[in-house]
This record gives structure tokens, C-alpha cells and sequence, in this order.
């Protein structure tokens, strides 16, 4: 009847390819190849990622002691206040 949502307009000179959902294997040499590649790939970024997440998580812990530290009273401002 119409055309379908894929197919509104036509484009001349691009070339597309399309493979059947139903020839698709979506777990193809996930345990052979796909769990070593994971491990290689953390292994070799972890060393960039790892130390800037390390010190911003130990400057918020340390940011967030002293800011506690500073908020609180001097008991000794108020020992003769009776």
C-alpha cells in the first residue's frame, strides 16, 4: 500500500547491506574469544582508569572528614554557659 518507515526516501549510490536476523548468532565464541577479550582489555586499561578514581575517591573522603571536623563546636566555648 505505502511505503514502509525503512523505506520513505530513496538514495542513490549507497550501497547497504543486511544480514537475516534468523542467520545471527548472538553468543558466537562468546567463552573462546569474548571472555579473554574482556580480560585483556580491563587488564590493559586498568592502570589508566584505576589511580584518578583511587585519589578523587581518597580527596572526597578526606574533603568530606575535615569539612565535619571544621562544622563542629568547641566544647570549651561553652563550659561556663549555665
Amino acid at each position: 500500500m505505502g511505503r514502509h518507515f525503512g523505506e520513505l526516501a530513496r538514495i542513490r549510490h549507497v550501497i547497504t547491506y543486511t544480514l537475516s536476523p534468523f542467520e545471527q548468532r548472538a553468543f558466537a565464541n562468546y567463552f573462546s574469544k569474548g571472555i579473554p577479550n574482556v580480560w585483556r582489555r580491563f587488564s590493559s586499561q586498568v592502570l589508566v582508569v584505576a589511580p584518578p578514581l583511587v585519589a578523587a575517591y581518597f580527596t572526597y573522603t578526606w574533603g568530606t572528614r575535615v569539612n565535619q571536623q571544621l562544622k563542629r563546636k568547641n566544647p570549651a566555648d561553652y563550659v561556663n554557659d549555665e
